[in-house]
């Protein structure tokens, strides 16, 4: 989805849309938030998730349709899931 959104924003443009705004989003809806703390930031005690992308995924959205093999690190909830850079 993230590809076609290229269409009408820059690369730049759909990335902060779909990753910070949206945790600012989450915290805009109150009590019916799901993951209380900080969102939308990368700082101790914030709630992230964090994708290490092998390649420049702000000139290459594409990047993002294949993340079997262009995700070389994936953290949520500071909890790593994908390490392929200690293979």
């Amino acid at each position: 989805m993230l590809t076609h959104l290229v269409r009408w924003y820059t690369a730049a443009e759909t990335l902060k849309m779909t990753t910070a705004a949206n945790g600012q989003l989450l915290v805009l809806s109150g009590p019916r938030n799901p993951y209380p703390g900080k969102l939308g930031v990368v700082e101790e005690g914030a709630l992230a998730d964090l994708l290490l992308v092998d390649g420049n995924h702000v000139e290459n959205i594409a990047l993002v349709a294949d993340p079997e093999k262009n995700f070389l690190v994936i953290m949520k909830d500071g909890k790593i899931y994908k390490n392929a850079l200690s293979a």
